[in-house]
C-alpha cells in the first residue's frame, strides 16, 4: 500500500520558483526513501495575486488556495533573509504568518507550514555547488580567483557575485560558444535540477528547512526513518 503526499510551494518571486521547485522536490523524494513503506510525493506551485498584500496576507491567501484548490498537506513558504542570519525574518515575517494561519479554521487553510529561508538570498544556495556553477557558466579558474571561496552564507550579495562571474566569462576570449549571451536567469532552473544536495547540506539554512520538513512529516505520521 502506498501513501501519497501532496505539497505546495509559495515563493517570494517568480525567479525563485525556477531554482527552488527542483530543490524542494528532491529533498522530499530523498526523505521519502528514508521512510518506512512507499511514499509518492508531488509538489504544486501556489501562485496568487500579491498586489497590495502584506507578507502575512500573501501567506494566508496562499494557504487558503493550497487548501481549497488542492487539499495540500504541507505548504512551503519561501522568503529570503536579506541578512547574515534569519532571526529578523522569522520574528517579523515567518512566525507572525504562522500565527495568523493558526488562528484560522482547520478546514479553510493548510496549516502545516515549512519555511524555506536562504541566508541573504536564494542565490546563496546556488553557490553551494561551486563546481556545478562554474561548469554551467563555462568558466575556468579557482574559487579564490572567482570570489566564491568563502562560505556561501557569508557572501552579502551572492546574486551580484554570480552576475560578475558571468560577465568575466563573456569577456574571456576563450569562452565556450554555448555561453554566448548567458544571463543569470538562465541558471536557476538548470542548477536547481542538477545541484548536489550533499553540498546544500553544508548550509545551515538548508538544514533548517530540511529538519522543519522532517518534523511535519512526523506530525503526519509519514516519516519513520529506517534503521
Amino acid at each position: 500500500m502506498s501513501n501519497f503526499l501532496l505539497t505546495g510551494l509559495f515563493t517570494e518571486g517568480t525567479t525563485d520558483i525556477r531554482f527552488l521547485e527542483s530543490v524542494v522536490k528532491t529533498t522530499l523524494e530523498n526523505l521519502a526513501i528514508e521512510c518506512s513503506g512507499y511514499i509518492e510525493t508531488e509538489l504544486e506551485i501556489i501562485t496568487i495575486e500579491k498586489s497590495g498584500l502584506s507578507f502575512n496576507q500573501q501567506v494566508l491567501k496562499a494557504a487558503e488556495k493550497a487548501k481549497d484548490d488542492f487539499e495540500i498537506l504541507i505548504l512551503f513558504i519561501h522568503t529570503d533573509s536579506d541578512n547574515r542570519d534569519d532571526t529578523d525574518v522569522f520574528n517579523t515575517k515567518i512566525n507572525p504568518a504562522k500565527k495568523l494561519i493558526d488562528q484560522q479554521e482547520d478546514d479553510t487553510v493548510c496549516k502545516k507550514i515549512v519555511a524555506v529561508v536562504p541566508i541573504q538570498m536564494t542565490e546563496s544556495w546556488m553557490l553551494a555547488d561551486k563546481e556545478l556553477l562554474k561548469n554551467e557558466i563555462g568558466i575556468e579558474g579557482s574559487d579564490l580567483e572567482l570570489g566564491i571561496h568563502r562560505h556561501p552564507e557569508e557572501i552579502a550579495n551572492p546574486k551580484a557575485l554570480i552576475e560578475n562571474i558571468i560577465r568575466i566569462s563573456k569577456e574571456n576570449k576563450v569562452k565556450r560558444k554555448r555561453n554566448k549571451g548567458l544571463n543569470i536567469s538562465d541558471l536557476y532552473q538548470i542548477i536547481g535540477q542538477k545541484i548536489d544536495i550533499s553540498q546544500l547540506e553544508k548550509l545551515e539554512s538548508y538544514l533548517k528547512f530540511k529538519n522543519a520538513l522532517i518534523v511535519q512529516l512526523r506530525n503526519l505520521n509519514f516519516y519513520h526513518k529506517k534503521n
